[in-house]
């Protein structure tokens, strides 16, 4: 539907600079030369330069320039200065149109290098993840604030260590390029030491550290980790972040709190205790999702927060990927305008099969 709503509109567009100088051409016949409508053709090339590329610009120009000649001659208004004002007025328009179409070309060609480059980073900072690891089924979803970005301050990441399948979900302070540094840094941290530490709480304070040598000030990322081994349940670690939902085989929904609220990552806690793990019952058949405050926090036109347990129902499409699309389109609809922070999801499906080993995406 979206894609076919933008082929009229540009059908439109680019029937726009020929539409309007035959209005002015109809318009100059029935009123006469008394009105004064010959300038107006430079509409054409005016509108072309706007929407189409200099050599149809200058194409119209040069339609719009002999469409004045003739009307020009028709009203005779070439025996006063009349006509030869309205044809110097269209040539300037012509030549103001080619360079705007130009100018206009060079920036889309940049913003296409800016999308590629932005394509490449995402790539290498918000690499896909597995659609399988051990036991579990992955899929993800972003949706990035900013407009034309592909990436921002939200952050996530699937590993399938030695001391099981570790998962990391987190949010920056701020957006643009300095959230972009800061969650490369953490989601660095974290591939490394999901494999070198053996416990969760090693692998949070490895990212504390790594975090408080980055950020300056009062900033910080809220952040919640998470090991699903090969005993029952799934151990958690939650820095300042909302609590992950869990999804029951018979529909019904959790929200398991941490003992202990923590500051994010980032802040000094130097006199503070960091965050205590806990453990969740996660079983085969049930799903677990992982989320930023962008899903939680986004509002409707009267200012209600998104539903999300009441949305749960859109998780049980069979497919992973195309449930979690469900509910992201749901959020979009729900916010019913463009999203006012960055939105991540990560939702891990547990099947019950394979002993820890991580089959990579085909």
């Amino acid at each position: 539907m979206t894609v076919s709503r933008q082929a009229s509109s540009s059908l439109v567009l680019s029937w726009m600079p020929v539409a309007a100088m035959s209005v002015v051409a109809v318009a100059d016949v029935v009123a006469g030369p008394g009105v004064g409508f010959l300038p107006l053709v430079s509409l054409g090339p005016a509108f072309a330069g706007l929407v189409g590329g200099w050599r149809r610009t200058a194409l119209i120009g040069a339609l719009a320039l002999l469409l004045c000649l003739v009307l020009g001659l028709y009203d005779g208004l070439f025996e006063e200065r009349r006509g030869f004002t309205a044809l110097v007025s269209v040539a300037g328009v012509t030549g103001a149109g080619v360079a705007a179409a130009v100018m206009r070309s060079r920036r889309e060609a940049e913003l296409a290098s800016v999308r590629s480059i932005a394509e490449v980073a995402q790539r290498v900072l918000l690499r896909p993840v597995p659609r399988t690891a051990g036991p579990l089924q992955a899929a993800v979803s972003y949706t990035s604030a900013v407009a034309e970005a592909r990436i921002g301050g939200d952050l996530y990441e699937v590993v399938a260590s030695p001391h099981g399948i570790r998962v990391i979900v987190g949010d920056v302070q701020g957006k643009g390029l300095a959230a972009v540094e800061t969650a490369a840094v953490v989601l660095g941290a974290f591939r490394e030491a999901a494999h070198e530490e053996a416990d969760l709480v090693g692998l949070g304070e490895r990212l504390e550290r790594s975090v408080a040598r980055e950020l300056e000030g009062e900033k910080f990322v809220t952040a919640v980790l998470a090991e699903i081994g090969s005993g029952a349940g799934a151990v958690f670690l939650n820095y300042g972040h909302p609590p992950p939902m869990v999804v029951r085989t018979d529909g019904t929904v959790d929200f398991p709190q941490p003992p202990t609220h923590t500051p994010p990552l980032g802040l000094d806690l130097h006199e503070a205790e960091g965050p205590k793990p806990y453990r969740v019952d996660f079983a085969p058949g049930e799903q677990l999702l992982l989320y930023t405050d962008g899903v939680s926090e986004s509002r409707d036109a009267g200012g209600a927060f998104y539903p999300l347990a009441d949305r749960a129902y859109l998780l049980k499409e069979p497919d992973a990927q195309l449930a979690l699309e469900a509910l992201r389109e749901d959020l979009v609809r729900y916010a019913d305008g463009p999203p006012h922070d960055d939105a991540a999801m990560l939702l891990l499906r547990y099947h019950g099969h394979g002993k820890g080993k991580s089959v990579p995406d085909a």
